[in-house]
């Protein structure tokens, strides 16, 4: 697909990852919306509308309105997401299954339904001529293949993203719709930035090559790439400077 004129989304576009790739999509040309749960901090230029994953009827809106701001939605990327860290049993017994169900909810679920939503209004774009009708982009995290100590909830809701991948792809691909996933490693987002300098350089360092936290503009040249790319289909892409997460 060509970048230039796209009709874009991007779920949890208003800080981090997301932010970084609704900027280098309009930046290259494309008709970019956002959707997230609050606006961008500063005005970025772009429509968005407010909606919440776990929320059926949020999602259809926004989806909705996202194809009435651009004529047609032929991209979307999904970074919305929560972490939770907890061991499945601690001293006063097992872990609570609410934060549990919580983050499978948002991560998973509300992935899910947001890529129903998503493809069911790509299948009414005309083909261009190689039968394609869109792409949709995932986000993961290598905790879905090295979980740590603590990330059972976030691992399995990353895990479960992974495991969509490839039948979602096969799904779609009979009305031209790729479905693909990033699974990013350690980054320097929102969340890291609270950590102490100290901590945020050592997890920089653990990464083989190159030895720094990753930048939300390389997880957007990605994504970017991928609705470039008409053959990538159907695969998850560790995007990590080939890191292997230890057990803590």
């Amino acid at each position: 697909m060509k970048i230039e004129g796209l009709g874009a989304l991007v779920v949890g576009g208003s800080s981090g990852l997301g932010a970084a790739t609704a900027g280098l999509l309009k930046a290259r040309g494309a008709n970019v919306t956002i959707a997230d749960l609050k606006p961008p901090s500063e005005d970025v230029g772009v429509p968005f509308f407010e909606t919440d994953v776990q929320d059926e009827d949020k999602v259809k809106a926004a989806i909705e309105a996202a194809v009435g701001a651009v004529g047609e939605l032929r991209f979307v990327v999904n970074c919305a997401g929560v972490g939770w860290a907890e061991r499945t049993i601690g001293r006063e017994g097992p872990a609570n299954p609410k934060p549990f169900e919580i983050t499978l909810g948002v991560n998973l679920i509300g992935m899910y339904r947001v890529l129903r939503h998503s493809a069911w209004a790509m299948s009414k774009n005309e083909p261009d001529e190689d039968g394609n009708r869109g792409a949709f982009v995932m986000t993961a995290s290598i905790a879905a293949f090295d979980g740590q100590i603590g990330q059972t909830a976030y691992s399995a809701s990353k895990g479960g993203i992974v495991g969509l991948t490839l039948p979602a792809a096969r799904d779609l691909a009979g009305v031209g719709i790729r479905v693909l996933t990033i699974a990013p490693g350690t980054f320097d987002t929102p969340l890291l930035a609270a950590l102490p300098e100290d901590a945020r350089t050592a997890l920089g360092a653990a990464i083989p090559h190159p030895s720094r936290l990753g930048r939300p503009d390389e997880f957007a040249a990605l994504a970017v790439h991928i609705a470039e790319n008409q053959m990538l289909n159907g695969e998850t892409i560790r995007l990590d400077g080939a890191l292997r997460m230890p057990p803590r």
